[in-house]
């Protein structure tokens, strides 16, 4: 074989690769758009963007931010209710690496508690905030039956937040990103 053919086969090489690497972008992309959206940071007191909870199937509740429970707003809890939309705990108290260190099952029934004095029924979902679960953690809460959300589940589908300070944070942005993408 000579330098010309073996130049040749290498670029096709080249081209298939990237038209498969093409491909499976496409791929992901539109798996993303038609399949299950989610809202992250949903609670008392945080910007969520109308829309995007309209369009979003699953609401991701924080039961205990600062340590105030979601159950001591019954109007926003019979709100949330009435969006008919399926709801998951997303951590306890939504500190930085909440879950990377063995948090224990204690605090996270304290959690549950607060989200069924507010909604009535134990969070059927769970996902760590930032995505950040230590095995132990998720090994525990899969022995609880949750079903725990991480990052393959943000890969296929588009998962919103809301915010705790402006509308011009970060993350109105970054949702508006994700909305394209």
């Amino acid at each position: 074989m000579n330098n010309q053919e073996y130049s040749g086969k290498r670029k096709l090489k080249y081209i298939l690769f990237s038209l498969a690497i093409l491909l499976l972008i496409i791929i992901i992309l539109l798996i993303r758009d038609f399949s299950i959206k989610q809202i992250d940071d949903v609670t008392p007191g945080r910007f969520c963007e109308r829309n995007l909870v309209e369009k979003s199937q699953t609401l991701m509740i924080i039961p205990l931010l600062d340590n105030i429970s979601i159950a001591d707003n019954v109007s926003w809890c019979d709100y949330i209710l009435s969006l008919n939309k399926t709801l998951g705990m997303h951590g306890v108290y939504h500190t930085p690496n909440e879950f990377s260190y063995k948090l224990g099952e204690g605090d996270i029934r304290k959690g549950m508690e607060e989200f069924k004095k507010c909604f009535g029924f134990y969070p059927p979902i769970f996902e760590a905030p930032r995505l950040d679960l230590n095995r132990e953690n998720e090994k525990i809460l899969r022995e609880m039956g949750f079903e725990v959300r991480g990052y393959r589940f943000s890969i296929f589908h588009k998962v919103y937040h809301c915010v705790d300070f402006n509308k011009n944070s970060y993350l109105v942005k970054q949702n508006k990103i994700i909305e394209i993408f």
